[in-house]
């Protein structure tokens, strides 16, 4: 285990909590197979450095796209791990 996968988990348990938090606010039940991967890595940043990149990929069967773009946007926004991410 690399320290990547490490916080890859971390994040993904977070978000699917963030996920869950949101959607029971809505009203919006989740299907018990909802999941959400994040895949951490490293990338060049803007000033010729390197930093982490990452992608949240979330599972939400039986929701229309668009309500789970929104569901997924609105964890974006609560989640922990995206907030203490955010810009940097």
């Amino acid at each position: 285990t690399n320290p990547e996968q490490l916080f890859s988990a971390g994040y993904a348990a977070c978000f699917l909590g963030a996920l869950r938090l949101v959607a029971g606010k809505a009203k919006v039940k989740l299907d018990d197979a909802t999941d959400v991967t994040v895949e951490i890595g490293f990338g060049k940043d803007s000033g010729g450095g390197f930093g982490l990149t990452g992608k949240i990929v979330g599972y939400l069967p039986g929701l229309e796209q668009s309500a789970a773009d929104d569901l997924v946007n609105q964890a974006h926004q609560v989640c922990p791990y995206s907030n203490a991410t955010r810009g940097n």
